[in-house]
C-alpha cells in the first residue's frame, strides 16, 4: 500500500527554516537515528539523503521511527485538540471567553496557550473571536431586515462596538454594506495604458476597484447601488499614482496607496499577504497558504485570489502555479506576464 507523502522538498526547505508554521503538518524522519521530529526541531540537521518525511507522527510511527526527545512532535496532536477546544469555546459561547478561561480549559498555561493558539490559527484568540464575530455581522448583513438586528445577532453589545471594531476594515458603513454601497460615490477614470484600457475606481477612503479591459457596465455590476461619478480633478492625482505603478512598478510604491476593500476576514489575510511579497518575487499558492500557518488551505487563498477586486495594488498576479508556470490570471496571462516582467521577475 502506498504511503501519502508531503512535498519533499517543501518539508526540507522548512526543515531548514525551523519554520514553525509547519508544525504538525509533516514530519521529518532520519534514517541514521531511526527518530522523526518535527520541522521547528532545534538539533543540527542530518544530510538530506538520510531523510524522508511522512504526513503525520502516526505515519512515522508505523514507519518504525520514535520520537525526538528534544522537540516532542507527538505533542502536536495535543496542541492540536487543545486549539480546537478553544475554538468550539469560542463559537459557542455568548461572550468572549478570557485568554485564562481558554488556557484553563486546555490544560496550558496562559502565555504557551497564546503561543500554541497563533501558530496554529495565525491570530491570538482575543484576534480570532474579533474575526469570528466580524464575518457573524458581515453574514447577517446581507439576511436581516435591519442593520441594528444584524449587529447584534453577530454577537456585538452594542452598534457603537461593531462601528469600532469595523472601522478601516469593511471600507463602507454597515448600511453601505448591506445595501451594496448605496448612498455612496464611487469615482472613476477608463485610463489607456502599455496594457489595454484600465478601469480604476476609488471613494473617499482609497481605491476600490482596479481592472483591465473593464468599464462603467463592469463596474456597476461591483458596486449595484453606488452613485458612479467621472473622477474629477480631487481624483486626479491618485489615479495618476495607480497608473505609475502599472507602468512603472520600479519606481512606485503600492503600499503608498490608500485601498478601500471588502472582503472576509480570512480574504484581507490573503490580500494582506499578497502586498507583502516583494517586487520581483512570486509565491505558489501553497506556499502563501503556509505564510498564512496552514499550508493545506491552497484551495482558499485560491479563492480568495480570485475575490481581489484591486489588481496590481493587491499584487495576485506574484502568485504562480507549483510548478513554476504562470497559473491562471483573470485578466489573460500576457497581462500577468508583463507585469511579473516589469518588477523584474
Amino acid at each position: 500500500m502506498s504511503v501519502s507523502r508531503p512535498d519533499a522538498d517543501l518539508a526540507w526547505a522548512a526543515f531548514l527554516r525551523r519554520d514553525r508554521s509547519f508544525d504538525g503538518k509533516f514530519v521529518g524522519a532520519v534514517r541514521t537515528t531511526s527518530i522523526y521530529c518535527k520541522p521547528s526541531c532545534p538539533v543540527r540537521h542530518p544530510l538530506r539523503k538520510n531523510v524522508e518525511f511522512f504526513v503525520d507522527a502516526r505515519a512515522a510511527r508505523e514507519a518504525g521511527y520514535r520520537a525526538c526527545m528534544r522537540c516532542r512532535p507527538d505533542d502536536i496532536a495535543r496542541d492540536e485538540a487543545a486549539v480546537l477546544a478553544a475554538i468550539d469555546e469560542i463559537k459557542s459561547s455568548e461572550g468572549r471567553p478570557t485568554l485564562d478561561e481558554l488556557a484553563a480549559l486546555t490544560g496550558y498555561s496562559s502565555g504557551h496557550f497564546q503561543r500554541v493558539f497563533k501558530r496554529a490559527t495565525g491570530l491570538s484568540p482575543a484576534a480570532y473571536a474579533r474575526a469570528l464575530r466580524e464575518e457573524r455581522a458581515k453574514d447577517a448583513l446581507g439576511r436581516a431586515e435591519r442593520v441594528t438586528d444584524a449587529i447584534y445577532d453577530a454577537g456585538y453589545e452594542a452598534p457603537s462596538r461593531f462601528y469600532e471594531a469595523m472601522e478601516g476594515k469593511m471600507g463602507m458603513t454597515a448600511s453601505d454594506w448591506k445595501n451594496g454601497g448605496a448612498g455612496r460615490e464611487v469615482h472613476y477614470a477608463l485610463v489607456e495604458t502599455s496594457l489595454g484600457q484600465m478601469l480604476v475606481a476609488a471613494t473617499d477612503k482609497g481605491v476600490c476597484c482596479l481592472a483591465f479591459n473593464e468599464g462603467e457596465e463592469e463596474l456597476r455590476a461591483r458596486f449595484p447601488n453606488a452613485e458612479l461619478v467621472e473622477g474629477g480633478a480631487d481624483f486626479r492625482a491618485l489615479f495618476d499614482q495607480v497608473t505609475k505603478v502599472v507602468e512603472q512598478p520600479a519606481s512606485a510604491t503600492i503600499g503608498d496607496i490608500p485601498l478601500d476593500v471588502k472582503g472576509t476576514a480570512f480574504q484581507q489575510r490573503v490580500w494582506q499577504a499578497l502586498r507583502e511579497i516583494p517586487a520581483g518575487q512570486t509565491r505558489s499558492y501553497g506556499e502563501l497558504a503556509a505564510t498564512l500557518g496552514n499550508p493545506k488551505a491552497s484551495r482558499a487563498v485560491g479563492g480568495a485570489n480570485g475575490a481581489n477586486n484591486i489588481a496590481v495594488l493587491i499584487p495576485c498576479h506574484r502568485v504562480i502555479a507549483a510548478d513554476g508556470g504562470l497559473g491562471g490570471y483573470a485578466y489573460g496571462t500576457d497581462i500577468k506576464a508583463e507585469l511579473l516582467k516589469r518588477e523584474g521577475q
